[in-house]
């Protein structure tokens, strides 16, 4: 179950950027997850619970877009969504593609946090 050390990697990059922005605690983790990246989805918000524990991202939630195989036809010059991971054709030519666009992401797009700073108080 490598989605377990992908979960530990995410929180502590999102530990690090919470440290250095001063946050207390991380509410929301947002995640761009690629078809092709080979994460199970269910196992890494399993994974993620474990591995937030104890930290400020622990109780945070994981939010996970999920980012279609896209690939550039040569023939065609332009990019396509694959509908099928397995044929790497383009669905309006037929030409065999070989660039993938996206697909392939496991990248932190963002950070919610709760702002512990305390407000100014009017006189």
């Amino acid at each position: 179950m490598h989605e377990l050390s992908i979960a530990h990697s995410l929180v502590e990059i999102a530990e690090e950027a919470a440290a250095k922005a001063g946050v207390a605690r991380v509410t929301v983790v947002h995640l761009r997850l690629g078809t092709l990246s080979g994460v199970v989805r269910d196992a890494l918000l399993f994974g993620f619970d474990v591995a937030s524990a104890g930290t400020r991202l622990e109780g945070a939630r994981l939010e996970i877009e999920e980012v279609p195989l896209q690939v550039y036809c040569e023939t065609c010059d332009t990019v396509v969504a694959l509908p099928d991971v397995r044929y790497f054709r383009c669905p309006q030519c037929g030409a065999a593609c070989r660039r993938i666009v996206t697909g392939q992401e496991i990248e932190l797009a963002a950070l919610e946090y709760e702002d512990d700073t305390p407000e100014a108080t009017a006189s």
